[in-house]
């Protein structure tokens, strides 16, 4: 027996429940399946686990400078990390049950647990049920992408995902991978009070960043003892004892206990029989959409992480808006409208929002770029927390604002105010001449604006 709907959501992540809700309101009938868990990568395995951790390590961090600020404390200090894991877990787990209850009590809202595969454009399979829908939504996420260098099936080997199930500290963890994922868990496991090296293969650790960005961040690392290995040409992975040797470069070999292997990700997309819808992948094997996140197939769009038009929790809802407005509301809107933004979330975190320096210049042009290291911060001073700089990129013939990095206390919450500043499409001189809070991180942006230099 095949069960018809209206529309077909697959994955219960960022963007499928609200599209839920959008189109229930709208009076459509509904099936949502999940395979595994509700609220996706950023509930169950991104942002909230991570930064639930990361905020225990800064409490670690904070607890052993503690004297710095004039504040003793008191004896018995340590790291329980059955506690930590635990708080973890009640964080995303509280949010994994809020969205699956939303869902279950949606009316109009039908939820399946159970992998859904193509058995036609219209048509898929779950659990042996059959269902149909006109209109069909892909929100299946991404997962670890783990390359075949050699002898990496020989030893064991952490994923971002079971990196959080430790519930004792490694002595000594060893990162593959000098980006986002692995500075964030290099610094976690630092504060700790492990051993950390990170391994990157590429000439500096997060390598779409301007080389000063790249040069801070390692520095930033680097201070709190973290090892770093850049240019590791020669990966290779063996057992040694009870531990994991990974060899760097000629010559260069690290023994350590733990391996996290955090080299990128990739498109849950390949076990969903996209071929008996005829949707087309890319060479990546992401679904190919266009600037609505259609899909070649008529009545097929890709969400979220699976697209390769973004890869986070904000592009993933983002990307429901776009679907959302377009379908009920009549709008045009599309992905290229966007403003590319994100964050490393090490401390200080790292705020990026539309073009770097470089790109800025790459593309044509005429650069104008106001630099202020945090020192210069009267609020990075009380807080003593000065490391970073900030940088924002203008273009001298129109003043718009082309982009900015901020690398610094409080950086991901200022940098707001210059993505506002570009969706609105303002120049330069607006935001220049707004005035700001004081004491705060984001009242030096003027005066950012006001040391511009080609």
């Amino acid at each position: 027996m095949t069960r018809t709907f209206d529309a077909i959501i697959v994955g219960a992540g960022q963007a499928g429940p609200p599209l839920a809700g959008r189109l229930t309101a709208a009076g459509q009938r509904v099936a949502i399946v999940e395979r595994k868990l509700f609220g996706g990568t950023c509930v169950n395995t991104g942002c909230m686990p991570t930064k639930t951790l990361i905020a225990s390590a800064r409490t670690a961090h904070v607890v052993r400078h503690a004297a710095d600020f004039g504040v003793v404390p008191g004896a018995g200090f340590g790291i329980d990390m059955a506690v930590v894991k635990a708080r973890k877990d009640k964080v995303a787990g509280d949010a994994r049950n809020g969205v699956e209850r939303w869902l279950k009590g949606m009316d109009g809202c039908t939820v399946f647990e159970g992998h859904a595969r193509f058995v036609s454009p219209t048509g898929m399979e779950v659990g042996g049920q059959r269902i149909e829908a006109k209109n069909i939504f892909l929100n299946v996420g991404g997962r670890a992408a783990i390359p075949a260098l050699p002898g990496i099936d020989s030893v064991p080997y952490l994923t971002n995902v079971s990196v959080m199930e430790l519930t004792e500290l490694p002595r000594h963890l060893v990162i593959v991978g000098g980006s986002y994922i692995g500075l964030e868990f290099a610094q976690m496991m630092r504060r700790f009070g492990s051993e950390v090296t990170v391994v990157e293969k590429g000439p500096r650790l997060i390598s779409r960043e301007d080389a000063d960005v790249s040069a801070a961040v390692h520095d930033i690392l680097a201070a709190e003892g973290i090892t770093i290995h850049l240019g590791a040409d020669q990966l290779r992975f063996a057992p040694r004892g009870q531990d994991i040797a990974v060899g760097v470069k000629a010559g260069v070999e690290v023994v350590g206990s733990h391996l996290l292997m955090a080299v990128g990700r990739r498109p849950n997309t390949d076990d969903l029989q996209l071929d008996k819808a005829g949707v087309v992948l890319d060479a990546r094997g992401y679904i190919a959409v266009d600037e609505e996140l259609r899909t070649n197939v008529p009545g097929i769009w890709a969400l979220g992480d699976c697209n390769g038009r973004g890869a986070f929790t904000h592009t993933s809802y983002n990307d429901f808006e776009i679907v959302a407005a377009n379908l009920l509301d009549g709008a045009t809107r599309r992905v290229s409208d966007r403003i590319d933004t994100y964050a490393l979330f090490i401390d200080p975190p790292l705020a990026r929002v539309g073009l770097s320096e470089a790109q800025a210049r790459r593309a044509g042009h005429d650069v104008r770029v106001g630099m202020r290291p945090m020192t210069r911060v009267g609020r990075a001073v009380e807080k003593g927390e000065t490391a970073g700089f900030m940088k924002i990129v203008v273009d001298a013939k129109s003043q718009a604002v082309l982009g900015a990095t901020m690398l610094g206390v409080g950086a991901d919450e200022a940098i707001h105010g210059i993505l506002d500043t570009m969706a609105a499409k303002a120049p330069y001189p607006v935001l220049q001449q707004a005035m700001h809070i004081h004491p705060t991180v984001a009242e030096l942006i003027p005066t950012l604006l006001g040391e511009l230099k080609t």
